[in-house]
């Protein structure tokens, strides 16, 4: 499996990575928190790790510590804008339920 851009959270990033003037890619992780067990946690990546496992998807890199990748394989990251509200929005086919406010996740 892998890990899948869509074309709107690809321009977002490429944008994002334009603004700051750096950056290789997108790193993806979890972390313990919320309601469900786990949360996403998104940032940009300014160097391959010895623990990284790289993924490509639209043109971007997506970089994922070994450890994470249990949780992460199979995903697809969309952006999308509703009303004054925009932002990254995961489609997980690990994750068993979610929070009702969407922010975090159980598998």
């Amino acid at each position: 499996m892998a890990i899948q851009l869509t074309e709107r959270a690809a321009a977002q990033i490429r944008k994002q990575l334009s603004r700051r003037g750096r950056g290789i890619g997108l790193r993806l992780g979890v972390k313990k928190a919320g309601c469900s067990g786990y949360a996403y946690v998104i940032d940009f990546a300014d160097l391959i790790g010895p623990l990284d496992v790289v993924y490509e998807s639209q043109g971007i890199k997506i970089l994922v510590q070994q450890d994470h990748v249990d949780f992460l394989d199979g995903l697809e990251v969309d952006y999308r804008r509703e009303g004054l509200n925009e932002a990254f929005q995961f489609q997980n086919p690990k994750a068993k339920g979610t929070c009702g406010c969407g922010e975090s996740f159980t598998v």
